[in-house]
């Protein structure tokens, strides 16, 4: 912490707010843990162990946590580095407590809050949030068993960064805040209505009428007014002969 205080300003409202909260999570518990890197206050590698009674009971899980410039008033990201079959590695997670959400983020939440939300809500259904995983119970009991022996690049072997010393109870505002937190996709789910699929276009059919007769009798009708016009022309042509006839016996 010394390197860290005489690289930064240690005036600054999310300097001495990380630095406080550095100082309270120095101990690991066997819950959880987190500290800042060496060289960058604003980047920390935390670990934590499965929830209990879940697919993830005997896994420990390694993460990095990326803080913005403006914490605490804006959120920070969250990612999973170890496999578990729950959230994809090397992506950021959608909580409401991350940067996915900085609409419901609070300025009175912490890092600890932020790892037991992430304890809380990793047996949850993933429900298509971003960076969730919907691995079956079998797949991530595996990935459990093979999480105590990944190790991290900065951090080494991540079994021995736990300790066996109880993490300090969760307060009645710390619960609080447990139960205002929810994953993006729960929120949508429960406010987006039902998709309506989209009635199918009805065609125009032509209608045949099935009467018979009506085709006959429009067939009649037409012969009738043929043989009518026929006849009509014949007697013009008859009557129009004799004219002719008369005609030239008068001359």
């Amino acid at each position: 912490m010394a390197e860290i205080s005489e690289k930064y300003n240690t005036k600054c409202p999310g300097v001495k707010r990380l630095m406080r909260e550095a100082m309270e999570l120095a101990e690991a518990t066997e819950e959880y843990c987190a500290r800042p890197l060496d060289d960058n206050l604003f980047e920390w590698h935390f670990t934590i162990q499965g929830p209990k009674g879940t697919d993830f009971e005997d896994g420990v899980y390694h993460g990095r946590i990326l803080l913005p410039k403006e914490y605490p008033m804006h959120p920070p990201h969250i990612i999973l580095l170890t496999p578990n079959g729950r959230f994809e590695v090397n992506k950021k997670i959608c909580l409401s407590i991350s940067g996915h959400h900085p609409e419901t983020w609070q300025p009175s939440w912490s890092i600890r809050t932020a790892l037991l939300a992430l304890i809380a809500f990793m047996p949850t259904p993933a429900e298509g949030t971003i960076g969730s995983l919907d691995y079956s119970p079998a797949e991530r009991k595996v990935l459990a068993k093979k999480s105590r022996t990944w190790s991290c690049s900065e951090c080494g072997e991540i079994i021995n960064l736990l300790s066996s010393t109880a993490a300090k109870p969760i307060t009645e505002e710390e619960q609080s805040v447990l139960n205002q937190i929810a994953f993006k996709g729960e929120d949508e789910q429960a406010a987006k209505p039902p998709v309506e699929e989209p009635a199918p276009e009805i065609e125009p059919q032509v209608i045949e009428s099935s009467d018979n007769s009506t085709t006959f009798l429009d067939q009649l009708t037409e012969i009738l007014v043929a043989l009518l016009v026929g006849a009509i022309g014949i007697f013009i042509y008859r009557r129009w002969n004799i004219h002719q006839t008369t005609a030239s016996d008068d001359m």
